[in-house]
């Protein structure tokens, strides 16, 4: 095992410069967000009334609430991790074509998730506003944490990405299907005199 010689080349090492990538920061955030969603719901989302053994939701005992934010938490989860693990190897992926496809991806989901979040916090904190008072002994803390987190993630999914630098302009675009070699036709421009 190597062990670095100074903390410089620890700060200076791909795993740290990876790790304060302000992408790489949004998607770790976005699945503890999730993380919480789901597991929240899980362990004390459902619960048994007094006069009943049968499992409840506490939100309304509104069985498609408490399913709703499971599954979106849960996929939310599996989608940063991936995500995460493309990124890592982002810079190994020499195909343009697979980057440009990989970033188109991530931006639809990044608004699908956006939107999937978006109508579950509206429908957890409808759901909950609508249950009884007292009708749970236990579980609304983990109501609320389910229904705050779920807007942090609308938050942190809309969060703008860091988009791939954009072409100098001092040097002149070329056009993949338009020729720069017409004659009669003055060429790209050349440096300035």
């Amino acid at each position: 095992m190597h062990i670095p010689e100074s903390l410089q080349d620890l700060a200076d090492s791909e795993a740290v410069q990876f790790l304060k990538r302000p992408k790489t920061i949004t998607r770790i955030i976005a699945g503890v967000f999730s993380l919480i969603v789901f597991s929240s719901l899980l362990t004390n989302g459902y619960q048994n009334k007094t006069e009943s053994s049968k499992l409840h939701c506490v939100l309304n005992s509104n069985n498609v609430a408490c399913s709703l934010a499971v599954g979106a938490g849960l996929l939310a989860f599996f989608s940063s991790l991936t995500f995460l693990a493309l990124d890592a190897h982002e810079s190994r992926i020499g195909n343009t074509r697979f980057k440009t496809a990989f970033q188109l991806l991530d931006f639809i989901l990044a608004v699908l998730w956006t939107g999937i979040w978006f109508v579950g916090f509206c429908f957890l904190a409808n759901q909950w506003q609508h249950s009884p008072p007292k009708g749970f002994l236990l579980g609304s803390s983990s109501a609320k944490a389910s229904i705050t987190f779920a807007f942090f993630s609308i938050l942190i999914w809309a969060s703008p990405q860091p988009s791939p630098p954009l072409p100098n302009p001092s040097q002149p675009l070329a056009h993949p299907f338009l020729p720069t070699d017409i004659p009669g036709l003055p060429g790209p421009p050349g440096p300035p005199e």
